[in-house]
């Protein structure tokens, strides 16, 4: 039986290659790739191609979650596995159900729905033992309101209130995170 673990990473279609966010994803894919793991994402382009491509690069391989939905998109030509789907939520749901953990680059709308659900599965115990990482401070200020309604005040986010979502200072914390929640 294949022991493969697989890392979901969100994160926006709009970045291309050159651009600071589109680089930072494919050195994120590079970091869990030689972390062991591969990689899953929406299958299309920005920071989904960018970490496919860097995974790719370090010889890992790469799955790609579409759906029928998105009429005009393309699958990038770094994946290896494409699952289509029919729906937008049930690609969602496939791309939480294939990972064994998670990390959110930056985005938008999208973004921070497949964050808000992984987070809410999580919180609910609807999904359980699968770590979620957030690359970089975008997603700090989302997270640090999230907590003050939860809490009723403001609260500091650290590993004691963030024990669900960590906050990676970049992509090789990311994936040093994720590979030691998941020995």
């Amino acid at each position: 039986m294949n022991q493969e673990k697989i890392v979901t990473v969100f994160g926006s279609s709009r970045p291309r290659e050159g651009e600071p966010d589109y680089e930072e994803a494919r050195v994120l894919g590079r970091a869990l790739a030689k972390h062991g793991f591969a990689v899953c994402s929406g299958g299309y382009g920005g920071v989904m191609e960018a970490v496919s491509r860097g995974a790719k690069e370090a010889g890992r391989k790469t799955y790609g979650v579409t759906a029928e939905f998105f009429t005009a998109a393309k699958l990038n030509s770094w994946i290896d596995t494409e699952v289509r789907m029919k729906t937008w939520d049930e690609r969602l749901f496939e791309l939480i159900r294939l990972a064994d953990g998670f990390v959110a680059c930056k985005g938008g709308t999208g973004t921070l729905v497949e964050l808000a659900v992984v987070w809410e599965m999580l919180n609910k115990s609807v999904i359980t033992g699968k770590p979620v990482a957030v690359l970089g401070d975008f997603w700090q200020p989302v997270l640090d309101r999230v907590r003050e309604v939860e809490l009723g005040h403001p609260a500091p986010w650290g590993e004691a209130n963030g024990r669900l979502v960590h906050v990676a200072a970049g992509p090789g914390d990311a994936a040093s995170y994720l590979q030691t929640r998941l020995k």
